[in-house]
């Protein structure tokens, strides 16, 4: 990845800082949740370094499945209109869930998964979110496990792409549109 592309902006969060607050959320989880088995729901195609970093600082058996959203496109802005890609293969009746979301903006795509997910009868259901945009929800969501904060610009890295592109790099950035 060439990390001096004309297109990555101010760092917003390093690589040292994304690893420690992994670490952190990762024990949280593992004390939270001591004596269960819980599922960890990746939003893709964001979350999935995120929750393979995560995954490996629970100390606890967990099982993991993945869906895919849409509600972007190939836009930089939500559209608000949320689109099911790929559904769970797993049924959630009676499981402890924890979805794994990368980054939430508005709030609007986490908010229709959650009363998707939750019509599915979990014993309990519980977000992480490694970023959180400040100022642009538009629902009030409760996050249990946050990692950062950030401005509200369009950013990548640590698995966020523009147009499918920068996800491998290991920090968060800002993007700058040409």
């Amino acid at each position: 990845m060439d990390s001096d592309s004309k297109h990555i902006g101010k760092i917003f969060v390093t690589e040292e800082e994304i690893r420690a607050k992994v670490k952190e959320l990762g024990a949280i989880i593992t004390k939270d949740y001591k004596g269960k088995k819980p599922l960890l729901v990746g939003v893709l195609k964001g979350a999935f370094i995120f929750m393979a970093d995560l995954i490996r600082e629970i100390d606890l058996d967990c099982d993991v499945d993945f869906m895919a959203v849409s509600s972007y496109g190939a836009a930089t802005r939500s559209s608000g209109v949320v689109r099911i890609l790929k559904d769970l293969d797993v049924d959630l009746t009676d499981r402890d869930v924890i979805i794994v979301e990368d980054i939430i903006d508005s709030g609007l795509t986490l908010s229709y998964l959650k009363k998707n997910l939750l019509a599915r009868l979990p014993q309990s259901l519980e977000i992480c979110a490694m970023f959180v945009k400040e100022g642009l929800q538009k629902t009030n969501e409760k996050v249990k496990y946050e990692g950062f904060m950030i401005p509200p610009d369009f950013v990548v890295g640590y698995g966020l792409d523009a147009a499918e592109g920068f996800r491998g790099l290991s920090y968060l950035a800002a993007y700058l549109d040409e």
